[in-house]
């Protein structure tokens, strides 16, 4: 399974908030072992909803000026954005089938 790509401070704006597609962004850090179990989770759902959404993962420890702005205070963390706005927040690892729930309406 291909890793989702990483984004930065500096590429947040053009590879999230002004993507066309709806995109699934993992807050994380390389410390967190629950990190390490979500991000095999997120890579499925990026090839399985290939066609309707963006999967990509930002360290907050080397990006703290997104995770600021965001409100970043426990990892993972895991926000949906469209249209330049997080629509959706959920924090912890979760199943494939829980993240298809909490993002249906963005994966029909």
């Amino acid at each position: 399974m291909a890793k989702n790509k990483e984004v930065t401070d500096a590429s947040f704006d053009a590879d999230v908030l002004k993507s066309a597609k709806p995109v699934v962004v993992e807050f994380w850090a390389d410390w967190s072992g629950p990190c390490s179990r979500l991000s095999p989770v997120l890579e499925q759902l990026a090839v399985e909803y290939a066609d309707k959404i963006e999967v990509v993962k930002i360290n907050v420890d080397e990006n703290p000026e997104t995770a600021g702005a965001f409100g970043i205070s426990s990892v993972p963390s895991v926000s949906l954005f469209k249209d330049g706005k997080r629509r959706i927040s959920v924090i912890g690892v979760g199943a494939m089938r829980y993240f298809e729930m909490e993002f249906a309406e963005y994966l029909r």
